[in-house]
């Protein structure tokens, strides 16, 4: 079978494509694919392999599947797909150990008031104390502390997992939407969370899951974590929430559109003094993460013939 990777470049180029290529007869390799350029670049492909590239319904015909490098696929013509039989297969859980690690990073860097520190430290301000260190922002310390997690699958349940080992209590809440969900739903755990990290998928039930409504409610001083999707929080509300002193930290490693080409008012606010992390949706991207990618793809190819 021919193959063709529409968007490589978008795996790094420090990644092994030999799983890739001892299951194709053919394996052609563009590093970007614009829209103008995608009936060229796809040619006679029999798979088309793609992270972010749209695959629109008359891209499909006479294909024997799509391989989506990427656990979303919302770039892809489900139905079409589906109406022509071509198979749309993806990947998933392999940035689990990635992404639970850059999450709790990020919870630890604002616990531990990171991003204001090092504001200080790039004014002088330690140079000039007048004692051995520098006390003017609180920490967290994380041991008996509650982080609420939204989004108990592999992802959420490898964070908590971590952060047990910071002696943390764990709490999920009901899946939003879900019914027959015995545990307590997400609202009412906020005004006992320490933490809050978000993982799980973007949807009519998740969109702004924390809001300006839910922020009044939500206990003093809480960090909250997004490494799921942009827009799960509502951003400018949790930034007006960290202004206001009512949020301790704010971490997201997603935004709304990305690349934020138009700008953001979180990627403004990083010059403010505030417990503020934004990091350019790079959780994912340990190459051991990147390679499971490839090793998991020519596994679905394999499993195609």
């Amino acid at each position: 079978m021919k193959a063709v990777i529409l968007d490589a470049d978008t795996l790094g180029d420090d990644i092994d494509l030999t799983p890739l290529r001892n299951v194709v007869t053919d394996l052609r390799i563009y590093g970007t694919t614009a829209a103008e350029q995608l009936k060229e670049h796809l040619a006679d492909a029999d798979l088309i392999l793609t992270n972010k590239v749209v695959i629109p319904d008359w891209a499909l015909a006479g294909r024997k599947a799509v391989l989506v490098l990427a656990t979303g696929t919302n770039n892809i013509d489900l139905q079409a797909a589906a109406e022509q039989g071509v198979p749309v297969l993806n990947v998933s859980n392999y940035g689990t150990a990635s992404v639970a690690q850059h999450t709790l990073m990020l919870i630890l860097a604002l616990a531990a008031r990171l991003p204001l520190y090092q504001q200080d430290m790039a004014l002088g301000m330690w140079q000039q104390s007048p004692f051995f260190c520098l006390l003017g922002h609180r920490t967290t310390e994380l041991a008996g502390k509650t982080l609420v997690i939204a989004g108990s699958g592999a992802l959420g349940t490898a964070v908590a997992k971590l952060a047990e080992a910071f002696a943390m209590k764990v709490i999920f809440c009901a899946r939003p939407g879900a019914e027959n969900d015995s545990r307590p739903d997400f609202n009412s755990l906020l005004p006992q969370a320490d933490v809050v990290s978000f993982h799980c998928p973007l949807n009519e039930h998740t969109r702004h899951l924390l809001n300006a409504g839910n922020l009044a409610d939500i206990r003093p001083g809480c960090l909250v974590v997004n490494c799921a999707r942009g827009g799960i929080i509502d951003e400018e509300a949790a930034l007006q929430a960290l202004q206001d002193g009512r949020l301790g930290g704010l971490a997201v490693d997603v935004l709304p559109q990305e690349p934020p080409r138009q700008g953001h008012m979180l990627l403004d606010a990083l010059a403010q003094p505030l417990n503020l992390i934004v990091t350019p949706h790079n959780a994912w991207i340990s190459p051991q993460a990147r390679q499971n990618i490839v090793n998991i793809t020519a596994d679905n190819i394999a499993g195609l013939s």
